[in-house]
């Protein structure tokens, strides 16, 4: 593979799906510079029609007031509803087993009241050591909630020693040793640090026949590679939707829950009164009688001005489609990967698997030196222009996303790593 500012412009010229960065509001500097963005699995950019998206529902409400609920061009009561299509086929879902709703970590509690239900020996959770936060936070809360030890209650799995992704097989070992102690198996579909993307149709599988139900966290995958999700026939599945799903900061997220709990009437939850039968909400009669699908665990009304954006961006996914985006991603990435193994060698140790089919599109690299000086490099890469991110004590996460970065963008951003990584 060649690796040229003529080569990726060549790349750049025979792209179809280039045009869709013209759909994005790219971020400058104070002196006017375009930045070199690569930072979507943090924060997603803008999508140019997301302020018509929220211009329109303010205006809406400025005329109308409260009739918008029902008037608005689209009626603010069943606004959520126009994300579920789109969200599904993101997903790989029913239309009925997705909402968008509430937060990540709200969703993942809302999840566990449901589906992690502790009863005798069934009593342990098994997640990755390597976790996002928030979400161990989430899980160590609930079991501090039943009452349990987390140190006894908490199964978590790490990669083998010296080496920096998870093994499928090793996971389906540990579930399969453990399956008598397990009530959930909460897993990635992308590790949030190095970038691995889980198999999870073996694991999913694996954890339901050791009877355990299972719970997928999709941050970081989902508007980034492929799911499957009622296929692969996982309990619940929680999201966020400002990373590549841009949907700006702090958005709306989302939630999936398979077709086989829709009518469910022995799980229990934490309701509200959006949940209710949409035909009877406004009886307000005391008896809850839940939506089918993943609406029943809805608990308010959807926050209008943060879906609007979110709506913004599903539309310029179904017009560039996930396949195509998908087969740009994994041809970017591996031209950033190609262009870092060339160009940084020894300098650079990358942690996200060399596999197309094991990453989305971030790459984590690990920057060769001592903390203070490894933090450096970063701080001179965004002088340069190019925006990744830093997670302590010396990694630099970079994700060309293929709706709005191009192969220009990545040739500058190995250039500019390779001048910050100079003695």
């Amino acid at each position: 593979m060649e690796f040229s500012a003529a080569d990726a412009a060549r790349r750049d010229a025979a792209d179809p799906l280039a045009r869709f960065a013209a759909e994005f509001h790219l971020p400058h500097d104070d002196a006017g510079r375009r930045l070199t963005y690569l930072c979507g699995h943090s924060l997603g950019l803008q999508p140019k029609s997301a302020a018509g998206f929220v211009d329109q529902e303010l205006g809406d409400w400025r005329r109308l007031g409260v009739l918008g609920h029902t008037q608005a061009l689209r009626p603010w009561i069943a606004y959520h509803e126009a994300a579920a299509a789109p969200l599904a086929r993101l997903a790989g879902a029913l239309e009925s087993e997705v909402v968008a709703m509430n937060s990540l970590t709200v969703n993942l509690h809302l999840m566990m009241v449901s589906f992690f239900r502790p009863a005798g020996s069934r009593h342990c959770v098994l997640m990755e050591k390597s976790a996002f936060p928030s979400d161990r936070y989430a899980v160590v809360s609930q079991l501090q909630y039943h009452g349990l030890d987390p140190q006894t209650s908490l199964i978590e799995v790490e990669p083998r020693p010296g080496e920096r992704s998870l093994r499928t097989e090793d996971l389906v070992e540990c579930i399969g040793r453990e399956a008598p102690r397990l009530a959930l198996v909460l897993l990635p579909g992308v590790q949030y640090l190095t970038g691995q993307a889980l198999d999870l149709a073996p694991l999913t599988a694996a954890a339901r026949a050791a009877g355990a139900a299972v719970g997928l966290d999709l941050a970081h995958a989902i508007g980034n590679t492929p799911l499957r999700l009622h296929d692969w026939s996982a309990d619940f599945a929680v999201w966020c939707s400002y990373k590549y799903l841009n949907a700006g900061p702090g958005a709306v997220g989302g939630c999936f829950v398979h077709e086989r709990h829709a009518h469910s009437l022995t799980l229990p939850r934490f309701t509200g009164w959006w949940g209710h039968d949409k035909s009877a909400r406004f009886r307000m009669q005391p008896g809850f009688e839940a939506m089918a699908g993943a609406e029943g665990w809805q608990i308010s009304n959807p926050p209008i001005l943060s879906m609007a954006p979110l709506l913004a961006s599903l539309q310029v996914f179904d017009a560039a489609d996930l396949r195509r985006l998908r087969d740009k991603s994994l041809s970017l990435t591996a031209y950033l990967h190609d262009g870092i193994a060339r160009s940084l060698g020894a300098a650079v140790q990358i942690l996200t698997p060399p596999e197309g089919h094991a990453r989305g599109c971030q790459l984590s690299l690990r920057i060769n030196r001592p903390p203070h000086a490894a933090r450096r490099c970063h701080e001179l890469l965004r002088a340069a222009g190019v925006l990744g991110d830093w997670r302590e004590p010396d990694v630099l996460r970079l994700s060309p996303v293929p709706l709005y970065n191009s192969y220009a963008d990545v040739f500058t951003a190995v250039q500019a790593l390779a001048d910050a990584l100079r003695p």
